[in-house]
């Protein structure tokens, strides 16, 4: 069957290739402009500066139901379990770049690219713990468009982590309550809590309380062939089942598509030639290290990402599944591999011609017909693996209450 992928008009393009700077900007590659107007700093004792928060409905009251497309073509529903009966663990989720508002940073004000992404995201969490998702001032796509056109626009860099900072100290001093936590973020949303990590938690009392950090589409630094050191020092790279106090950091790629030599993920930014630091690879689907099973929820409608979804079709001469996701079991795997200088998640997808089910994945930014090799399959970073990233929540939540 023909493969699917992510496609977007010549405008929406242009914004959505920006996605990927987010890196540069998390870095400090760029100075923040102190003269421009921005939107008030967010009061997070007001319900509407959460975009998830136990006990209001808000993003996370959505759709979450999937749908099994298996090998032989047959579809069976699966209801969303519902949220965790009481869960002793929470988790704090930071989004990725998907502002399009027209400022250098975002408004506040949510639109459906964040209700999209937390969709995508953040809201099957509640399955396993709490889940607390703060608005921030990010710096938009719009802002990362205006700088790769050669007409940068003035932004603050600094506001959206110092929201996420806001953010971070007012659930802890409201919410937390000794409870074990769950950092999560993609892209934007994991270079900011890597900042916040190193600065307000690595080597401090309250790491006690981190049960992971899952720092996902980013590079996050560590010691070539090492766990732990340069991004954190006190904080190694999961390794086993359960294991807790440590970070999930990882990146994809297709393994047939390997990063290019121009790529923004798979190494650690402005170190290309420094080989005794890397970028870190956590395999969601095995901790050990080894190859494993992804447990993918594949979103049959938008992904959150302000692109044009071209649907794969699932099954063929089959109706669409109307449920929001779909899982495919035993059609893919993941593998961290090192090579050439990058470290990233390979995906391999075990087609079958032969079966009526489609033999790709979408997850691809394409230019018309040219597929953009450089981005990988970031635009999935989390959906690709996340009943894996769901059940490493479980079993780290429930490690931490036995310690």
């Amino acid at each position: 069957m023909k493969p699917g992928h992510f496609t977007a008009p010549e405008n929406a393009l242009k914004i959505t290739v920006m996605f990927a700077f987010l890196c540069v900007f998390a870095a400090g590659t760029f100075a923040a402009e102190t003269t421009m107007q921005l939107a008030s700093a967010p009061d997070y004792n007001q319900p509407q500066h959460w975009l998830c928060r136990p006990g209001q409905s808000d993003h996370c009251d959505v759709n979450l139901d999937s749908t099994q497309v298996n090998a032989d073509g047959t579809l069976v529903t699966q209801p969303f379990p519902g949220d965790a009966e009481n869960p002793h663990i929470d988790c704090f989720y930071v989004y990725p770049t998907v502002s399009i508002d027209p400022g250098g940073n975002s408004d506040l004000i949510p639109n459906k690219e964040e209700a999209g992404v937390i969709l995508n995201q953040a809201a099957r969490f509640r399955s396993v713990c709490r889940v607390y998702a703060p608005l921030y001032r990010q710096i938009t796509l719009t802002a990362l468009r205006s700088f790769i056109t050669g007409n940068p626009m003035p932004i603050d860099q600094i506001a959206g982590y110092r929201d996420i900072k806001d953010a971070w100290d007012h659930y802890l001093k409201h919410d937390n309550k000794g409870r074990g936590v769950v950092l999560i973020g993609h892209s934007q949303g994991s270079g900011v809590l890597n900042q916040l990590i190193a600065r307000e938690i690595d080597g401090k009392p309250i790491q006690k309380r981190i049960v992971s950090a899952m720092l996902t589409g980013s590079n996050t630094a560590v010691p070539t062939g090492k766990l732990v050191g340069r991004a954190f020092k006190h904080i190694p790279l999961c390794t086993s089942q359960g294991e807790t106090g440590c970070v999930i950091s990882y990146v994809t790629f297709r393994k047939e598509v390997p990063p290019p030599p121009n790529s923004r993920f798979g190494r650690v930014r402005g170190a290309e030639s420094d080989l005794t630091q890397q970028s870190a690879c956590t395999n969601p689907a095995e901790l050990d290290g080894s190859g494993g099973k992804l447990h993918a929820f594949l979103a049959t409608g938008d992904s959150g990402f302000t692109v044009e979804t071209r649907r794969t079709a699932w099954v063929q001469d089959k109706a669409a599944p109307n449920t929001p996701f779909v899982t495919v079991p035993d059609l893919l795997s993941a593998e961290c591999i090192y090579k050439d200088g990058f470290s990233y998640l390979a995906v391999t997808t075990h087609s079958n011609p032969n079966d009526p089910r489609t033999d790709a994945i979408t997850g691809d930014v394409f230019n018309g017909e040219q597929r953009l090799d450089d981005w990988g399959l970031h635009l999935i970073d989390m959906n690709i693996a996340m009943g894996n990233l769901i059940n490493i929540v479980r079993q780290q939540g429930q490690s931490w209450l036995r310690k």
